[in-house]
């Protein structure tokens, strides 16, 4: 038996993935690709893939799903799920109008933000993040908006079309108003961190939003922020946290390779 032979038998099982921030578009195919490889080389390994936010770019409700786009996602998270990984989706600032027909589309179960797991006895809270940016008070009070089940209903019934516009201009109009706020503001509360600690009894908490990859130490706990994904551009950038049997926690770049630290 080689040597390579020997630390493959040794490999511990894939137990999990977590991934977050892809922002999906047909206009960056790049990132589309390295996704889609991702989803094949490794979701498929797993036995549980959670996304954890702002898989698209976004998304105007689930009669969006015909779209050729969205059906070419549909069809790649579909062919994981189907392989027996069991997939978990916590919804995005972007993408939080999923509902039901993309979950039975994809095979996903949705999961409520924050949402506490329990992982070979570990205790894991996970979210996508932007809640706990507290500080950012103007976007706090639109999320808090938006995810009014009246509100949510009285958009979603508009033409998709006038839906997705409406969509576009909001995205611009961020932008923007990102521009006048500091990185400071745009990041996690460390009080709201350690509340969440706290309500939910983990040890681990992994989330996404602040595009920040990081490893942190709390004092109830550690914390993994997930990279958003962007190979479109010259400097690549993306990547994942795994779990395995053994109880490690190990964070990729977006080629697949381990980062230490």
């Amino acid at each position: 038996m080689t040597d390579q032979h020997k630390h493959a038998k040794a490999q511990p099982a894939l137990v999990a993935l977590f991934v977050s921030d892809i922002h999906l578009r047909a206009s960056l195919p790049n990132t589309v690709a390295a996704f889609f490889d991702f989803l094949h080389r490794h979701g498929k390994q797993a036995r549980q893939l959670f996304l954890l936010g702002d898989l698209f770019e976004y998304w105007a409700g689930d009669d969006a799903i015909d779209a050729l786009f969205n059906q070419t996602v549909i069809s790649a998270l579909r062919a994981v799920s189907d392989t027996g990984t069991q997939l978990y989706w916590i919804a995005g600032n972007r993408d939080f109008l999923v509902g039901e027909q993309f979950a039975k589309a994809t095979g996903a179960r949705l999961l409520p933000d924050p949402s506490t797991i329990v992982i070979n006895e570990k205790k894991i809270v996970l979210a996508h993040g932007d809640q706990q940016c507290t500080d950012d008070l103007d976007y706090i009070a639109f999320r808090n908006q938006v995810r009014q089940p009246a509100w949510k209903h009285q958009f979603l019934s508009m033409p998709l079309a006038e839906r997705t516009a409406m969509i576009e201009g909001m995205r611009q109009d961020s932008k923007i108003e990102q521009q006048n706020k500091t990185a400071a503001i745009m990041d996690v509360n460390s009080d709201a961190i350690n509340q969440l600690f706290s309500d939910s009894g983990a040890e681990v908490m992994i989330h996404g939003h602040t595009h920040r990859p990081a490893f942190h130490t709390h004092e109830l706990g550690i914390r993994y922020v997930l990279p958003d994904w962007e190979c479109d551009a010259e400097e690549k950038r993306g990547g994942w946290l795994a779990l395995y049997e053994d109880g490690q926690f190990i964070r990729f770049d977006v080629d697949g390779t381990p980062i230490v630290a």
